[in-house]
């Protein structure tokens, strides 16, 4: 049934104790347009170009809204409880927002994280308190993934909160993300672009955008190769599929190149004044590539997070 917007933010917006509490910052990040982008990349007149700037989220990332939702929602149906543990795999972004939330809120985190996560991700974790079992590099989020369910065998007494297969991750998406770019669009929205991680973010805010307009399109990005420098995002072929992906939702599918990720994240930096994230980077490349397909429409990706977790890249010091 559709939900009128106000109904739909109310349902993600549980009560606080303060308007000014930690939780009640999570969303309503701004709308930036990409001026420069659009004229770098030679796009029509008629064509403009957003990028949802979620580092202005508490933890400085999209992921506030999934893990808020997530352990709101195990709270409302006793899974979760002060004092237990909640245990989950990560590769970074997901992992800061339970450990931001759960030094908040009375939990104990434990992670499992892959052992080439970056020293700035690993640092911040640490700082918030959690306890970190890295996995081996080779084997990226998908070895998190299985460490992360032994853990939860070996434990049954944790929290075992499952982002790739917990409905919580994309509801949060429908709830929130898609309606703030419906509301900040003013319904003009044409075209919605976005990575796939634990593709919460993509498949909440489509099936919501969908529900208000079904003539929006939608087009879903991820690395072109297993082997890639894009954290956060999967090669959906050969990665574990997470349970709550539905590839149905997409209107089309593309890819993107590390390489073209590195070169979209100086553009921005330099063109844009916008310091984003490798995947962020991307988002906008494939944004980028939509957009140029197009006489006049309204295009908006999301940009996950900033790019200060990852200054230890090398490319950030390129001429």
């Amino acid at each position: 049934m559709l939900q009128t917007l106000e109904q739909s933010v109310s349902t993600f917006q549980a009560q606080s104790a303060s308007k000014n509490s930690l939780e009640a910052q999570v969303g309503n990040t701004p709308l930036l347009r990409l001026e420069h982008i659009e004229k770098a990349s030679g796009l029509a007149p008629g064509v403009a170009l957003y990028g949802k700037a979620e580092w202005f989220n508490p933890s400085g990332s999209v992921k506030d809204r999934a893990a808020l939702n997530i352990v709101r929602t195990a709270e409302w149906g006793g899974k979760l409880r002060r004092g237990m543990t909640l245990l989950d795999s990560t590769s970074g972004n997901m992992g800061i927002a339970y450990a931001m939330l759960g030094a908040a809120r009375g939990y104990k985190v434990k992670l499992a994280v892959p052992s080439n996560a970056s020293p700035e991700r690993v640092a911040i974790l640490k700082a918030y308190g959690a306890d970190l079992e890295l996995t081996d590099p080779l084997e990226g989020s998908d070895g998190a993934l299985r460490e992360a369910r032994r853990l939860a065998e070996e434990h049954p007494d944790f929290f075992y909160a499952d982002q790739y297969n917990n409905p919580a991750n994309w509801q949060a998406h429908y709830h929130s993300t898609a309606n703030e770019i419906w509301a900040q669009t003013k319904g003009e929205i044409t075209h919605f672009v976005a990575g796939l991680g634990t593709s919460g973010t993509f498949v909440g805010t489509t099936r919501r955008l969908k529900e208000l307009n079904s003539d929006i399109k939608t087009t879903s990005m991820q690395p072109d190769s297993p082997f890639n420098g894009i954290e956060g995002l999967k090669h959906m072929p050969t990665a574990i599929r997470p349970g709550i992906y539905d590839e149905t939702v997409a209107d089309a599918q593309t890819v993107v190149r590390t390489e073209d990720a590195y070169k979209m994240a100086l553009l921005l930096a330099r063109c844009e004044g916008l310091f984003v994230g490798i995947s962020a980077a991307a988002a906008v490349t494939a944004a980028v590539e939509v957009a140029r397909e197009l006489e006049e429409g309204v295009v908006v990706t999301v940009l996950p997070d900033n790019g200060f977790k990852y200054l230890s890249e090398k490319f950030w010091n390129e001429k």
